[in-house]
């Protein structure tokens, strides 16, 4: 069971990681960001400080919050850097959570104490190169062999596809276009067949580590399996509603992290002998911004509320992460505006958050996706 803070509580969480990103973060931003660089070392540090089992239970080893926590720690990371928030939700939401979720006693014994510690790092494999929203016409096979499957097929914009000690893996075990024909497999880094592809070169969030993973006659055991054989579709859905919180919060600390350093530079800049936040022009842009943070915050937190309490939340979660990529795509836009010729380089953080914004509108699920989801349900309500 999670343990349920107060406000004060989770006001001192996100104060701590605040200072873990000043010290640990804030100075090597751009450094990562240029070279490519996905600061591995970083993920055992935050292991050390408790957090990268931000949802796993204490009795494997993890920090035992609800999502009102972790979201105040993906929030608080990605106003610094928005690639670490993104990795580190990958690890927690997806990898991590699916073998909470789904795993036996024995997987979870076996995997998440490593997870949670930050001693490994988690991938979760269900996008194909052809296969993105239409997920059930995945290509990627896992053939029973006697006590064995035998994965072949490819993986790809995989968070951590090369550097992740572990990956779950979700593989077509039956027909195409069949809910049930798929399941979900844990497959170790190292196993004879499992082999990292090429690196993305992207256009933000170049910190955070997207790689192909392939598989060519990969044999694992039967009990590397996630639940029962069919399973996999089902379990990736109710992953990817959690999973959509997390990239809400993601999206909000981007917000955040553009609208407070607009804020700021609108009191301080001035043209025609006064600071620029004087103009109404700029006001209204900060008054936008900060109307709809605070509106995607809301939507978050009724999403989190929910998924506490295991209460149904697809509508609420895909509601969040909708409103909330789309905001921190306009804000870092108007931030953008605001900072003029100065936003345009990377002298300024607004430039990053700008390139770092638009990922949130794509992954876990495009706006598109979300609108159908939401559609669907209130057409059903």
């Amino acid at each position: 069971m999670e343990k349920q803070q107060g406000n004060h509580e989770i006001q001192l969480i996100a104060e701590s990681i605040s200072d873990f990103c000043k010290e640990h973060i804030a100075p090597y931003v751009m450094e990562w960001d240029e070279a490519q660089v996905f600061p591995k070392e970083l993920f055992t540090r935050m292991g050390k400080l408790g957090v990268m089992g931000a949802l796993v239970p204490t009795q494997y080893g993890g920090a035992g919050f609800g999502y009102h926590e972790y979201v105040a720690i993906i929030k608080e990371i990605s106003k610094v850097d928005p690639s670490i928030g993104l990795s580190y939700a990958a690890h927690n939401s997806l990898c991590t959570n699916h073998i909470l979720q789904f795993g036996s006693e024995e997987q979870k014994n076996k995997y998440l104490p490593k997870l949670a510690s930050g001693e490994w790092i988690g991938a979760w494999g269900l996008t194909e190169p052809t296969t993105g929203s239409d997920a059930m016409r995945m290509k990627c096979t896992a053939t029973r062999d006697g006590d064995h499957y035998i994965l072949n097929g490819t993986k790809n914009w995989i968070t951590h596809g090369i550097s992740g000690e572990v990956a779950v893996v979700i593989a077509r075990t039956g027909e195409p276009m069949d809910s049930k024909g798929m399941s979900a497999f844990i497959v170790e880094r190292g196993t004879k067949g499992f082999e990292a592809g090429k690196k993305e070169n992207k256009l933000g969030m170049r910190a955070s580590e997207t790689a192909e993973m392939i598989f060519d006659q990969c044999r694992i055991p039967v009990s590397a399996r996630l639940g029962e054989e069919g399973q996999g579709f089902q379990q990736a859905m109710k992953i990817l509603d959690g999973g959509r919180i997390s990239i809400a919060a993601l999206s909000l600390g981007i917000a955040v992290g553009a609208y407070e350093a607009a804020l700021e530079y609108a009191k301080q800049r001035e043209q025609f002998g006064q600071p620029i936040s004087n103009f109404q022009a700029i006001s209204f842009k900060l008054a936008d911004m900060a109307t709809e943070i605070q509106a995607s915050a809301l939507l978050i937190e009724q999403a989190s509320e929910k998924k506490n309490k295991h209460l149904p939340m697809t509508k609420e979660s895909a509601m969040a992460k909708y409103f909330a990529s789309e905001v921190c795509v306009r804000v870092a836009t108007d931030a953008i505006q605001i900072f003029g010729g100065n936003g345009y380089t990377k002298e300024y953080p607004v430039e990053k958050f700008y390139r770092d914004s638009k990922l949130c509108t794509i992954g876990e699920g495009t706006s598109e996706i979300q609108k159908i989801v939401i559609s669907r349900k209130i057409l059903n309500e």
